[in-house]
């Protein structure tokens, strides 16, 4: 089930293990997924995907932690950390790439770039 937390003060969004939404996710701070979505996810803040998180399409985020699996494109606009857990496959645009061993990661990845680029036919 979807839901609003709070951690050390601050508020963030969460996404459970077991829940799935299909459509656009748009939030104004962090987010956390452990289920799955099947659509585009816009972040202002920090996106985290749990071991069990399954994202399908764009995510747009100012930094992210992946420890699931995503197929799509990631545009991060600070930095991007996969770690060991993580499953990759698609494009990515940051500025600053973490990748841990065991980390999979299969597609193309442009540093520097934070815009989102136009799908290649």
């Amino acid at each position: 089930m979807a839901g609003t937390q709070q951690n050390s003060g601050s508020m963030y969004n969460s996404l459970t293990a077991g829940s799935k939404i299909v459509g656009t996710i748009v939030t104004d701070s962090n987010i956390r997924v452990d289920g799955t979505i099947e659509g585009d996810v816009k972040c202002a803040g920090k996106l985290v995907v749990g071991e069990k998180g399954v994202i399908l399409g764009t995510i747009e985020c100012e930094n992210a932690e992946i420890m699931g699996t995503i197929e799509g494109k990631i545009v991060a606009k600070q930095s991007l950390a996969l770690r060991a857990t993580s499953r990759i496959k698609g494009e990515i645009y940051t500025l600053t790439l973490t990748v841990e061993p065991n980390a999979i990661f299969n597609g193309t990845c442009e540093m520097g770039k934070t815009t989102v680029q136009p799908n290649k036919k």
